[in-house]
């Protein structure tokens, strides 16, 4: 005699579900590895539906081969950090970052002067990419369905001059004003370099993949983004979507003047993006300006700050704001209060369970 078994997904399988636009019966709650500790509170959400998103194993490893890398490691008033050299065939650069635990605070990125233009122009072209798959696989496979591995092809072109390891942004828009041709040969030497991805990252074992982020509309305008950014999306997704991947970008900052265009684009799903307080856009007005586009969260760092009670009401009341929870997740990208974490994060899922009955009802 046959018995109807009816099947458990596993946390990444309702992610996925949920990025390909589909209805969970509760919204997913997914964090970033390394958020929060592996400990009695961590195993109870996750026996609850937590998802890791991990973010340690590339589906696609990137080298240079005619770059000599060096690291120096000191300590100053307590304080751990690290300046790194990179010997190119057109001279040498370096970085200095500070370790700040979950992130780390840039003292120093890799450009200096102009003088640095060849250098790190070689460093750009130098990058060489294999495939990672195996390991990729194997590290999906030993989580057993409790995490969700997501690569990254890197950032966009422009996005990586502005907010990457070459240029901090202020420098960015001064450069961008007096040496416009020299950006735009990192420009185009980065999209190249990104180029050699996203074949890779189509044949590889992977299912969504993140196409940069961090873009910040103060600085990035409307005419900036269609230009020098969207092409890219474009291209990857033609690449990635005959495989059958999903593409998506880390957009947490303030995007209603980018709205329209990001509506435009073929992103599959927008992951970080932070509903009001955290920037200008409610919920409500992301999903009717994104209606074909899965809604990876980030919960609003500032309210993280109160009361368990009113985490899980602002919980159910961001949610009652969309007629339906379709392609609907909600996530924690950001550091939380060490005091908060444990608390809030279980106010969420309490929020989360609390409106999925609602709707049920």
């Amino acid at each position: 005699m046959k018995h109807n078994v009816r099947k458990i997904m596993t946390p990444r399988e309702r992610v996925l579900r949920a990025l390909h636009g589909e209805s969970m019966e509760t919204v997913p709650f997914t964090i970033y590895e390394g958020m929060i500790p592996q400990c009695a509170a961590e195993r109870e959400m996750r026996n609850r539906g937590l998802c890791i998103v991990y973010r340690k194993v590339p589906a696609v490893s990137g080298r240079h081969a005619n770059t000599r890398m060096r690291r120096e490691i000191f300590w100053e008033n307590g304080k751990e950090f690290r300046r790194t050299f990179y010997e190119t065939p057109k001279g040498t650069l370096n970085t200095l970052y500070e370790n700040a635990g979950f992130t780390e605070w840039v003292h120093e990125r890799m450009f200096k002067s102009p003088d640095d233009y060849p250098a790190i122009l070689a460093y750009i072209q130098d990058t060489q990419y294999t495939p990672n798959y195996e390991a990729f696989a194997r590290a999906e496979k030993d989580f057993g369905g409790d995490a969700i591995l997501r690569p990254s092809i890197g950032l966009e072109p422009m996005q990586r001059l502005i907010s990457g390891e070459i240029m901090d942004m202020q420098v960015f828009c001064i450069e961008w004003m007096d040496h416009r041709d020299e950006i735009l040969k990192l420009y185009n030497a980065v999209a190249e370099s990104n180029r050699k991805v996203y074949q890779l990252m189509a044949d590889s074992p992977v299912q969504a993949v993140n196409y940069g982020g961090n873009v910040t509309p103060e600085i990035t305008s409307p005419d900036m983004f269609r230009q020098y950014y969207m092409p890219h999306y474009a291209e990857a997704a033609e690449i990635l979507h005959k495989k059958g991947k999903l593409i998506g970008c880390h957009l947490d900052a303030n995007c209603r003047i980018l709205s329209d265009l990001i509506a435009e684009s073929p992103l599959d799903y927008i992951e970080a993006f932070t509903p009001a307080p955290g920037t200008d856009m409610s919920l409500a007005e992301a999903r009717r300006a994104w209606p074909n586009k899965a809604l990876w969260l980030n919960f609003p760092s500032a309210v993280h700050l109160k009361n368990d009670k009113a985490v899980e009401d602002f919980t159910v009341a961001m949610l009652d704001e969309l007629p339906s929870t379709d392609g609907i997740i909600m996530g924690v990208t950001e550091d939380m209060p060490p005091d908060r974490w444990r608390d809030s994060c279980r106010a969420i899922m309490s929020g989360l369970d609390r409106q999925a009955g609602k709707r049920k009802g």
